[in-house]
Formats: structure tokens, sequence, C-alpha cells
């Protein structure tokens, strides 16, 4: 249900593909008041001392510009869902994207460790008043102005670090247990962003957080394998009698099918249950709620129109699809 690295509608580029520089991904943080990010000696700028949340309100405006540009340029249904959403809520949910975007990027691109620990000194350095980066500056203000605890962004961060030293799943608790750090954090901060705190509502967008983050799983498993990583649980493999071979040779076969359908099932049924939070939200995160979960429904759906073949040919939406999705997200509708 939202802007995190872990949860999309469709694929992401890394921002070094699209000229939007990332910064940390190259910068050695000068721990000085004021210091400034270097490589090989140089200066590369933007890491200097930003102001507070109170402080220059141009500065604070050119932060916010930045995340946009990083998010908008990422994700085609994240820009949909970010014209879905409140004009007022937009920037926020830019600022929390970027901050998950980048992590992720020092997780997927660079697989370092280093970067994500010094992602999150900078988090640190933003809650405690002293931002340095573009993103810390807008999460800072964010954060203050909707009294964000600090817990879900290192919970984001829980996740890439796990990312870096993949190790994959033996049981679907296992997965579930990494998709409360991958996922569900993304959701919740979009809940406190409307002033949402209460447990059953962050229930209910767990459910899409995760549903939607195994729907990504089951669509990418070939993309998945060329990392080194296999989501599927080791004893759903076991149980449907699929080796880690078979997908490596994209093996389509009666087993694989039968470990598609269950999995996909799972997804399925917590898209389906947790789209009930767009009754106990308001008309602007409503349409998002909606647009989130009928998406990831749709990949679902696309999953199943290739007869679970993802290994010749990504599913993946079209951008018919995505109208679609808006259009009933519009109407209040869950797109089934």
């Amino acid at each position: 249900m939202g802007p995190g690295g872990g949860t999309g509608i469709d694929g992401v580029k890394p921002a070094a593909d699209l000229g939007v520089s990332i910064e940390l991904q190259t910068a050695k943080v000068d721990e000085r008041p004021g210091g400034s990010a270097t490589v090989n000696g140089a200066a590369v700028a933007q890491l200097t001392a930003a102001p507070a949340a109170d402080g220059n309100a141009a500065e604070l405006a050119a932060a916010y510009a930045w995340c946009a540009k990083l998010a908008r340029s990422h994700y085609e249904n994240f820009t949909i869902a970010s014209w879905l959403m409140p004009h007022e809520m937009r920037r926020h949910v830019h600022a929390i994207y970027a901050y998950a975007r980048i992590a992720d990027d020092f997780a997927d691109e660079q697989r370092s460790i280093a970067r994500l620990d010094e992602w999150q000194h900078e988090l640190e350095l933003a809650y405690a008043g002293a931002p340095r980066h573009p993103v810390m500056v807008a999460v800072a203000d964010t954060a203050r102005r909707f009294d964000i605890p600090l817990d879900p962004f290192v919970d984001l961060l829980k996740a890439f670090r796990s990312d870096v030293e993949f190790q994959g799943f033996e049981t679907t608790a296992d997965l579930l247990g990494y998709a409360r750090y991958s996922a569900n954090p993304v959701g919740r901060l979009v809940l406190y962003l409307f002033g949402f705190r209460d447990a059953e509502r962050q229930r209910l967008s767990d459910l899409i957080c995760t549903g939607l983050q195994f729907a990504n799983f089951w669509q990418d498993v070939a993309i998945d394998l060329a990392k080194g990583r296999i989501y599927f649980p080791r004893r759903d493999m076991e149980q449907y009698r699929v080796t880690a071979e078979d997908l490596r040779n994209g093996k389509v076969s009666a087993s694989f099918i039968g470990l598609m359908r269950h999995e996909i099932l799972r997804a399925r049924e917590m898209l389906l249950a947790g789209a009930a939070l767009s009754t106990l939200v308001e008309r602007g995160l409503r349409r998002d709620v909606l647009m989130f979960a009928g998406g990831g429904l749709a990949i679902l759906r696309a999953i199943e129109r290739v007869g679970y073949d993802v290994f010749r040919a990504r599913p993946k939406l079209t951008r018919l699809d995505y109208v679609k999705l808006g259009w009933h997200a519009l109407g209040g509708r869950l797109q089934l």
C-alpha cells in the first residue's frame, strides 16, 4: 500500500540509470558539523548541513523537489498512485518513497551494509534535528509534521540488510517475518500521514503490503534467481517437489504450477482481506488503498494468464491495466 522499495505494482530501475544522483552511493560522509560528502577528495554537494524542519523554506522546498524527481523517475505506477493521493500529501509520500528507494539501491545495486549503516546514521541525524541529505531534510519535516516514530524507517533498513546477506526462507512464517520489515512499514508510514495509528487499520494495511510484495515475488521469480535469490519457502518447494535446479532450468512443470497456485492463493487472500481498509479511511487515502490492492490482484491475474510461465517473459501490467486500476480506484471500487 505504498511507495516502498520492497512493494510496487511493477518493476523499478536503479536511480543511477535515470540520471538521479543518490550521492551516498559514492560518498564518504564527513562527520564534522557542516561537513560535505567527498569522492576521492572532491566535493559532491548536498551532504552539507541542511536546515532543520523549521529552517529555510526554499531549501526545504528544494529537498521535497529532489524526492519528487526521484519518485517520478522510477515507477510509472507510482506516478499514477501519487496523482490519486490528495495534493497536500504527495510531497510527504515522495519523501518516504525516496528514503526507501535509496536504501533499496544500496542493498540491490551496491550490496553494501556500510552504505545502509550510513543511511541509518543520516536518519538518526534527521530525527535529532540535524538532517544533511536532501531526502533526510524532507523526511525530518514530514516526521515532525505528522509525529511519525523512528521505528518504521529503521525497520525498512533491517530488511535491506537481510537482502544483502540473503539466506532464503525455510517456512511461510519466515517469509512473513521478512515482509514485516520489508513491506509493512511503508503502509504504516502512509497511515501516519493521514492520522491513523490504531492496530486494526495497521493490520489491514499489513495484509495489503505483504500480499503485494508476495505478488511481486511470484512475478519476479526469474529476475530474483539471477540475483541468487529464491523467495519460495523451502518447505513449500519440498511439498510440491520443486527444486532450486528446476527453477534455474525454467521448468514449468505440473509441480511448479501447483506451487505457484498455492502461493498466489495466499497472496490473493491477503489482498482481498486487506482491501477492507478502504472502508475505514477517508476518500483520498481510499483511492490509494484500492490502487495498490487492485494492482496486486492484477499482477496475480497476469501470472495466471501466461500459464504461470514467469521464466520466458516477466508478466507485467500494461498501460491499459494502469488506467483501469486508476478508474476503479477513483470510483471507490476494487478491481477484481
